[in-house]
C-alpha cells in the first residue's frame, strides 16, 4: 500500500515537471513583448512563469486523471 502512493507520487511529480517543462518550451516560442510595458520586464518574466506552472500543472492533472480513469476502467466488467 505505502509503495503504491509512493509509485503514485513520483508519477504525478515526474508528470508535473515535464509538462510544465513542455508548456515553458511553447511560451517562449510566443512574442511577449507587444503585451507588457518596457519598464514591466521583471513584472512580465514572473507572469510568464506563472502561467506555465498554471497550464502545465492543469494539463499534467488531466493527464493524471485519464490514466486514473483508464485503469478504472476494468472494474466496469
Amino acid at each position: 500500500m505505502m509503495q503504491t502512493l509512493a509509485q503514485d507520487a513520483i508519477v504525478s511529480i515526474m508528470s508535473h515537471v515535464i509538462f510544465i517543462i513542455i508548456t515553458w518550451q511553447v511560451l517562449q516560442s510566443l512574442n511577449f513583448d507587444d503585451w507588457f510595458k518596457k519598464s514591466k520586464v521583471f513584472e512580465a518574466r514572473i507572469l510568464i512563469i506563472f502561467l506555465t506552472i498554471t497550464i502545465g500543472t492543469t494539463v499534467s492533472n488531466f493527464f493524471l486523471d485519464f490514466l486514473k480513469w483508464s485503469q478504472q476502467l476494468i472494474f466496469l466488467f
